[in-house]
């Protein structure tokens, strides 16, 4: 029988998100289960399993993959950064196209926004106001933007700072324009699973001339347990071509154009 042509390093960490958001949506998989459902073999299967346990994605228990709590998944930086990246890249393409010289940006800590920092190179005098931690050591290496990263209380999970010393500092400054996400949307309402993370966003919205919310179609269709106001604190949203058109036409309705951009 011949054997099966070596995967790229990309085609294995895909398989190995795949793997990740199966075993997220049913809490706990056999481990054999796995290896058949992704047609590899059983030691191929432990490698991803051992490989996504040591990035403390999932857990590993006695022939069993395991997710962590859905809070968590929904919430913590090493679970979001790894998904839909094609689409985060898009919009960031798209959003990048909105910032002018000389501009302040105020950018939330959503991993969504990631990507942006390495479009941000041929802009000049840009100042970016964020309480993300990962961001701002993203932004450290790119010429030309000045980055003041919010204090406050840091979060591990999160990399990124909350409370009243981030959102006090935020009434003291005005920025250009804000670039933000949302975990939860739903029919033009934004929510967030934790009550921090949710002022973060209204202090920077009141701090902003104008924003810009990016989400990709991942987001929308569900609530979390904060709300914090609707999609008309927005001029512009950006998202994926996958999003329903219910959740776009809810945008439209209250005033938000919105743009769509495919995730090739």
């Amino acid at each position: 029988m011949p054997s099966r042509p070596r995967l790229s390093q990309a085609a294995v960490e895909q398989r190995r998100q795949d793997v990740l958001h199966y075993v997220a949506g049913h809490g706990e998989t056999r481990i054999a289960d796995l290896a058949a459902r992704f047609d590899v073999s059983l030691m191929t299967m432990h490698r991803d399993l051992d490989d996504l346990a040591a990035r403390h994605l999932l857990q590993k228990v006695r022939g069993r993959a395991v997710a962590f709590p859905a809070l968590t998944m929904e919430t913590a930086t090493r679970f979001r950064e790894g998904t839909h990246v094609a689409a985060k890249k898009a919009m960031c393409a798209a959003a990048a196209g909105r910032i002018t010289p000389g501009s302040t940006l105020l950018i939330d800590d959503s991993t969504t926004l990631f990507p942006l920092a390495g479009m941000l190179a041929g802009i000049d005098r840009l100042t970016v106001v964020t309480n993300s931690v990962g961001l701002a050591q993203r932004l450290g290496a790119v010429p030309g933007v000045a980055v003041t990263l919010l204090g406050g209380h840091y979060h591990g999970e999160f990399n990124s700072c909350t409370g009243p010393d981030v959102t006090r500092t935020l009434t003291r400054i005005h920025a250009d324009l804000a670039l933000m996400s949302a975990t939860a949307v739903l029919k033009g309402r934004l929510f967030h699973p934790l009550r921090e993370y949710a002022e973060v966003k209204e202090a920077m919205l009141a701090a902003a001339g104008r924003s810009v919310l990016l989400a990709d179609h991942s987001k929308f269709g569900k609530a979390a347990t904060y709300a914090y106001g609707t999609a008309a604190r927005y001029q512009e949203a950006i998202t994926d071509t996958a999003t329903p058109a219910a959740e776009t036409e809810a945008f439209r309705a209250l005033g938000v154009a919105v743009t769509t951009v495919g995730a090739d």
